[in-house]
């Protein structure tokens, strides 16, 4: 075990007395800095950074856009032609939505086209200045309206699956200040999958009341009860925009492809709300109209377009998912099968699944969700350190729960799955 004195000394530096309230990168340096003065290697489930390799096609395509010249080049704010083709045969092979490719936007990754829909949602109408998420949620989507200044509500999904969530919905959107609807799905901590049912019921609801769903697609296709992987043929990745025009879908090369290190996402807008105008929006830019105001008012003003490079990257592996040469979904697998396996070491030493009821059984994945009896969050992360495991809270992503933790499985090795084994066992016997 990891001594007290010298997980206390440490802690002291971050300047909270609530290990709660540690955003993921606090806890990622909190955790490495234990590490380096303990020697002790963690099991390390607080960051959801991707833990495969980065596709080679996307590697050589970017290196030979280099060796062309591109790094001397601005590129196109609203995106290189050939990235936006891809994108839109993308939509089309895997969503079954038609797309033109003007609608489509690379982005500095998925983060900044959550910036971007966020900022733009809120200033389209200064009568409705709230986003709603659906919680528990990713969150450093709370922490950019927070910069902002820009208001926010939210819900606990737990309690409202099903037939209970369309009363939970309209319970917010009646009071007529809300511009739009924020979830993931899967879900970032919970792995909680949207139902067709409960999509409809969002899609629905947004139409009625006229506000934007902001729809983060970061895990696509990574439900993998289902396969997801085959370009044209169904099932299609299940989302909102089969139910509503009034989206905007965010997607990210991190997860899909395990490009994260060069930061490229990707925006998908639907006719209507990339060409709606919205006469607010003269008060923060020359235009009115959002899908101008997104990549000239908010993307210029924050990085003036994406990486140029990293634009060809991610043009040539969507072509090789698009053309089939590539089974992207069947390459994240190992995800699930880390995800199983981990579960099943932490029920098997008196853990619990906190986000379990799916409508049907839970998907193994990304993320999942851990409590131990009689145990808040604080108490748990806190007594993890001393056995050389690391989690966040789910306090900080929305949840309701008091007493859960969401551990990620990326940075699991399958050699490590027996460590954890031993060191939980250790934990539960200390805990009798």
């Amino acid at each position: 075990m990891i001594s007290k004195e010298l997980i206390d000394r440490i802690f002291r530096q971050f300047g909270t007395d609530d290990i709660n309230q540690l955003s993921i990168r606090e806890v990622g340096k909190l955790v490495s800095m234990i590490e380096q003065e303990s020697g002790e290697e963690f099991i390390h489930m607080e960051m959801g950074v991707p833990g495969l390799p980065a596709s080679q096609i996307g590697i050589d395509a970017e290196k030979e856009a280099l060796d062309r010249g591109v790094g001397a080049a601005y590129p196109n704010i609203e995106g290189i032609p050939v990235a936006k083709e891809e994108i839109a045969r993308f939509a089309k092979l895997f969503i079954n939505l038609d797309i033109p490719p003007a609608h489509c936007v690379p982005t500095v990754g998925g983060m900044q086209g959550s910036f971007a829909a966020l900022l733009a949602a809120a200033r389209s109408n200064p009568d409705k200045p709230c986003t709603l998420f659906i919680d528990p949620g990713f969150p450093v989507q709370k922490s950019q309206l927070h910069l902002m200044g820009v208001p926010f509500k939210s819900f606990d999904i737990l309690q409202f699956r099903g037939d209970k969530l369309k009363a939970k919905l309209e319970e917010y959107l009646r009071e007529g200040d809300i511009c739009s609807i924020c979830y993931s799905s899967p879900n970032n901590p919970s792995w909680i999958c949207f139902t067709e049912e409960e999509l409809q019921v969002i899609g629905e609801l947004a139409t009625r009341y006229d506000v934007i769903v902001i729809e983060d697609l970061a895990y696509f296709g990574m439900d993998f009860r289902q396969n997801y992987g085959l370009p044209g043929e169904t099932p299609y990745q299940p989302t909102v925009a089969h139910y509503t025009d009034n989206y905007i879908l965010l997607l990210s090369a991190s997860k899909i492809f395990s490009y994260a290190g060069q930061r490229i996402g990707m925006m998908i807008f639907s006719e209507q709300t990339y060409t709606r105008r919205y006469p607010n929006l003269k008060n923060y830019f020359t235009s009115d109209t959002l899908g101008h105001f997104i990549p000239y008012g908010v993307l210029y003003a924050t990085t003036a377009g994406t990486a140029h490079s990293a634009q060809y990257a991610l043009a040539a592996m969507l072509r090789a998912a698009n053309d089939g040469r590539v089974n992207f979904v069947e390459n994240l697998h190992l995800y699930g099968e880390k995800a199983r396996l981990m579960k099943e070491a932490f029920l098997k030493h008196g853990f619990y699944i906190v986000y379990n009821d799916d409508t049907r059984e839970l998907a193994d994945g990304f993320y999942f969700t851990i409590a131990y009896p009689g145990l808040t969050s604080g108490q748990l992360m806190n007594k993890f350190l001393h056995y050389g495991i690391s989690a966040i809270s789910l306090a900080i992503t929305g949840s309701d729960n008091p007493n859960g933790l969401r551990a990620c499985v990326s940075f699991v090795r399958l050699d490590q799955i027996p460590v954890l084994n031993e060191r939980l066992t250790g934990f539960e016997q200390d805990m009798k």
